[in-house]
């Protein structure tokens, strides 16, 4: 994986996450439960650490494998796009249950990634 990928990546992981925390703290606050735009700022929260994540290791690629690279960029996808889907869709009262099972997995890749720079790091 290329430098530029990782960074790129990172990035519009870390814009979209800025968007995504203004749209759900501002046009989503009126329609949501607290419940529901807790779990959506979880995704956020995670999308951002994920982002930073990958910033740091694009701008020291040395420490990032591809396996790792695409571990957070499918956990963020997996993790945060469903919880997104899940609590938008919930709130329109035609919850995507076909999402829940998805979190998780995301969630798995994301530890994974860390794993692996765990074992790189070793």
């Amino acid at each position: 994986m290329t430098q530029q990928i990782i960074i790129a990546t990172g990035a519009i992981f870390g814009m979209l996450s800025v968007i995504l925390g203004a749209f759900g703290a501002h046009a989503l606050k009126k329609i949501l439960s607290s419940d529901q735009l807790h779990s959506f700022e979880v995704g956020v929260k995670y999308q951002m650490y994920h982002a930073i994540a990958l910033l740091a290791l694009g701008f020291n690629s040395s420490h990032i494998s591809s396996a790792t690279y695409w571990c957070f960029t499918l956990g963020i996808l997996l993790f945060s796009f469903s919880i997104y889907g899940l609590v938008i869709s919930d709130a329109k009262g035609k919850k995507l249950r076909f999402l829940g099972p998805i979190t998780p997995i995301g969630g798995l890749l994301l530890v994974i990634g860390w794993l692996q720079l765990l074992i790189n790091a070793l």
